[in-house]
């Protein structure tokens, strides 16, 4: 492993300092490539407007209009936490803009991951007609659903596909579903500045235009109008923990919901999850969202039904939203201890196809796992543990069926920086025809369909192209950091400074490198490795989670801060994230 410093570009870092911006945090922000103040005002009047969201102004006629005429509206959600904070969302923003017409006739469904697979398909457009509704609203799904949409409106459905996935590609051309409204930041001539949109702030957009436009039919006035503000702590949720990027429209809304989850202004099942969590509300930060909730309503979508997700979240009930929560933690403990097994199962798979212990430095650049005792809804995430181990672009598949009950392998692949999967995918697809039944996803995460027969065919084919595009450097694992930290800021106060910004994807948390003396060390829990540091003159704890090897007694350390409580007091650990000896 290579641990590099950032660079930081010194005017950028004095413009910021200069603006008033923390010496520490002008110095972070430069670094990931803010160069004007005005980036990090979160005001929410610098969101652009929703009618520059190409599709939103007719979206909000079809819903106006069905809102009018008394027509019942069915939202059909994808099965992870971007899909359910985006059906949650669309579910109370409607009520929200209705009832000043006494209108509230909007349901859900969910797609079961293994029995419908992904998408709105015509099965599910036929559920979505019995049951009583006009028209059909996906959300996080659909810009790919060509005969989902098809069969829908062959059965009188109007419908609206709100999704930030990339549309369909076939031969060059791009194909998008037909006699539908479509809501895409991604979808050609779409002007939106904001590409890296999740699936719920594309809602939230929508629920924006329909306002607008309710406001000029005279539902009500800006006096009156109802406050959509108040589903901003779910657009913050949707968005951390679709690992979009956060550009700074995104870090706009993340960091509006931030600020009403510290204020305790939040739907009772996000103050629930928090809770079962044990995480202070007061003190929430982007990793909560993507590490501690974000994981308790996705475990729902792969193990169970999504529903309960989406139930906690509209809920105005705190017992019940307390019951749906505690409900969720245990679905969340059994993914845990799947995902364990599997994982284990996985590497030594690995490591007998290889040759023993598998080095991350002699790993083949593409790496394709199966097990027929794999479960389907696990695969991603199993995935993303091996990359993040072996640094290698990863399927796990799992056996499944097609709709007509033929045996097939479904697979979720992670990629690392460098290897485009989806388009890892289209070039086996043309090479290969016939080989993946379907295929979709974007650069850092794709999901394929093999028939049962496929895997030697598609691990031989993905290691032949990441062959080709992979070059030593970047399979190199390398680990970018802010460099060393100041013995001033080596404290408390920064980590919770640090915890209070908005970091993710794309604008990545702080992370810093320095030389330690290593004092002490031990294995606590069986698996993760607790240590006491010197930086300089500072002794310090730290804990590298995952890790059982002893560390010399001198090395290079990638660490972040984190704030800990302890007998009521609270201290710094550093959070080991790699070491280069």
């Amino acid at each position: 492993m290579r641990i590099t410093p950032r660079d930081v570009p010194p005017r950028a870092a004095w413009t910021l300092e200069q603006a008033g911006v923390h010496p520490l945090l002008a110095r972070l922000y430069a670094a990931r490539g803010v160069q004007d103040p005005v980036e990090l005002d979160d005001a929410l009047s610098h969101l652009p407007p929703p009618d520059r969201l190409r599709g939103a102004t007719e979206a909000a006629e079809l819903l106006a209009d069905a809102m009018r005429q008394g027509l019942a509206v069915c939202i059909v959600a994808d099965y992870d936490c971007d899909g359910a904070t985006a059906c949650a969302t669309a579910w109370r923003g409607l009520r929200l803009l209705g009832a000043p017409l006494g209108w509230d006739r909007v349901r859900y469904l969910v797609p079961d991951r293994v029995r419908d697979g992904y998408g709105l398909t015509p099965a599910l457009a036929e559920r979505v007609k019995a049951m009583g509704a006009h028209v059909l609203v996906t959300v996080d799904n659909g810009i790919a659903s060509l005969d989902g949409v098809a069969h829908a409106r062959a059965l009188g459905l109007q419908v609206l596909i709100t999704d930030h996935h990339l549309p369909l590609v076939v031969d060059g051309t791009v194909r998008l579903p037909a006699d539908c409204v479509i809501v895409n930041p991604n979808q050609p001539g779409c002007p939106f500045p904001s590409k890296a949109m999740a699936g719920v702030g594309v809602v939230f957009y929508v629920l924006l235009a329909l306002r607008a436009l309710l406001r000029q039919r005279g539902v009500f006035n800006a006096a009156n109008q109802p406050r959509l503000d108040a589903l901003l702590p779910l657009v913050a949720l949707g968005t951390v923990a679709d690992v979009v990027r956060l550009d700074a429209h995104n870090r706009r809304l993340v960091a509006q919901g931030l600020k009403r989850i510290r204020a305790g202004a939040m739907p009772a099942g996000m103050a629930a999850l928090l809770a079962a969590a044990g995480r202070a509300p007061t003190r929430v930060s982007t990793f909560d969202l993507g590490f501690a909730l974000g994981p308790r309503l996705n475990a729902a979508g792969r193990l169970s039904d999504m529903g309960l997700g989406i139930e906690c979240l509209i809920t105005d009930d705190p017992a019940h939203a307390g019951a749906l929560a505690q409900q969720l933690d245990a679905i969340n403990r059994e993914r845990r201890s799947v995902e364990s097994a599997m994982r284990e199962q996985a590497l030594l798979a690995i490591a007998e196809r290889h040759g023993g212990d598998l080095d991350p430095a002699s790993a083949p650049p593409s790496l394709t796992v199966f097990d027929p005792g794999f479960h389907e809804g696990v695969v991603g995430i199993v995935a993303a543990r091996l990359k993040d181990r072996l640094h290698r672009p990863v399927f796990v598949f799992a056996p499944a069926r097609l709709d007509d009950g033929t045996p097939c392998l479904k697979g979720s692949g992670r990629s690392i920086a460098g290897f485009h999967l989806r388009d890892a995918l289209d070039a086996i697809a043309k090479r290969d025809p016939g080989l993946l039944l379907r295929f979709g996803g974007h650069a850092m995460a794709a999901g394929c369909t093999l028939p049962a027969d496929g895997l030697a065919a598609f691990d031989a084919a993905l290691r032949t192209i990441a062959g080709e595009w992979l070059d030593a450097a970047t399979l190199q694992r390398r680990l970018e950091t802010d460099g060393a930290l100041p013995a001033a800021w080596r404290g408390v106060e920064t980590a919770e400074l640090l915890d209070a910004q908005v970091w993710g994807q794309g604008f990545a948390a702080p992370l810093f490198s320095d030389e330690v003396a290593v004092l002490g060390q031990r294995i606590v829990g069986e698996r993760h490795l607790s240590l006491r540091l010197r930086i300089g003159d500072t002794p310090i704890d730290g804990i590298w989670f995952g890790r059982t090897d002893a560390l010399p007694a001198t090395a290079l350390l990638a660490y972040r801060l984190a704030a800990d409580e302890w007998q009521g007091q609270r201290r710094l650990r550093l959070i080991v994230e790699g070491a280069e000896a």
